[in-house]
């Protein structure tokens, strides 16, 4: 009898003990393409296009020819040009017909190389079927990103080119060092932008309501219909109500 509670006061301390230490996990999820991968062609997009000189096209009607770009990035590349067009003052039209310009737009390379060096030694067999493990003092992972843009200008009336065209390269990118183990340490294009496009803003910015309320069609500032089937009442949402 006396062993039998003496394990049992073992076993009550032990669970005591146990308790304390249990662990809870969170799921997270991924994105398909980690954010510095569109990041670095993002990056390299924007770079090749600075390149370009749009100034010719003030004032006219640009229609802009995608039909040769491919690739998945092809939405952010046609963005970016349109918004720069629409700076440089062309107006941009939804028809080749109704345009005093076509741009035709081709993508000769939009992706990523990645490599990794170190130094150190590497992991070595033995004979015996022994193995020496991998040593990294230091080591740099790289990624980089090369965009190369074709563009050319014709009259789509004519069909007479307007200029030569030509065409547009640009590369980004993203190093991260190791230092026997410690790390990573950044340095590239990549991290240069986000510092300096990521700073909070000066001045705090309008907040959007926590609450979502919409109006009808009477003016704001007159009283709230009671019929709500009325033509122009408003429609309420939240915890506001109407007053009696």
């Amino acid at each position: 009898m006396m062993k039998t509670q003496t394990i049992l006061n073992w076993a009550i301390c032990c669970g005591l003990v146990v308790t304390p230490l249990a662990c809870t996990s969170t799921k997270t999820t991924n994105t398909a393409r980690t954010a510095r991968e569109q990041l670095l062609i993002s990056n390299a997009i924007d770079h090749a296009l600075e390149k370009v000189d749009l100034s010719t096209i003030q004032g006219a009607n640009l229609y802009i020819e995608e039909k040769y770009l491919e690739g998945v990035d092809k939405a952010y590349l046609v963005g970016s040009l349109r918004h720069r067009a629409m700076l440089a003052g062309a107006n941009i039209v939804a028809k080749a017909e109704d345009a005093d310009i076509v741009l035709e737009l081709r993508s000769g390379s939009i992706g990523t190389d990645s490599a990794d060096s170190f130094i150190g030694s590497p992991e070595i067999t033995l004979p015996g079927m022994l193995t020496l493990p991998e040593v990294r003092l230091v080591s740099r992972s790289r990624q980089t990103a090369t965009a190369k843009l074709g563009l050319l200008a014709y009259d789509p009336k004519s069909k007479q080119l307007l200029g030569q065209g030509g065409v547009s390269s640009a590369q980004s990118d993203d190093n991260n060092i190791f230092v026997f183990g410690v790390g990573p340490y950044h340095y590239g294009t990549v991290k240069e932008e986000v510092e300096r496009t990521a700073t909070p803003p000066a001045t705090t910015a309008q907040q959007l309501p926590s609450q979502v309320a919409f109006r009808g069609t009477r003016p704001m500032g007159l009283a709230i219909a009671r019929d709500v089937d009325a033509e122009g009442s408003v429609q309420l949402t939240g915890d506001q109500r109407p007053a009696d």
